[in-house]
């Protein structure tokens, strides 16, 4: 049995895996800069800095799924990495 790989659909994926993970590590530099803010170990200038950094970070993402075509792809992982920890978390309980 031959499997049929259609290069731009395995591109598409292979993307959309890397932009899903990079949106995950976004998300945890949100939550610690958070909690870094109200445990006060951030001059204003820091938070400054680290929002814009964020806000950039954002806007970058975006770009790039709008401009490859890949937003479906990312929403799918990250609704399967979702899921699954989701799983995980129920099976620790």
């Amino acid at each position: 049995m031959k499997l049929e790989i259609n290069d731009k659909e395995l591109k598409h994926g292979v993307l959309g895996l890397v932009l899903a993970i990079v949106e995950v590590i976004r998300d945890t530099l949100k939550i610690q800069s958070v909690k870094r803010m109200e445990g006060g170990s951030l001059t204003e200038e820091q938070i400054e800095r680290l929002g814009n950094a964020l806000l950039e970070l954002d806007k970058a993402i975006d770009q790039i799924k709008e401009e490859q075509g890949v937003s479906e792809a990312v929403r799918s992982v990250r609704d399967g990495l979702d899921d699954l920890v989701d799983q995980m978390i129920h099976m620790e309980a």
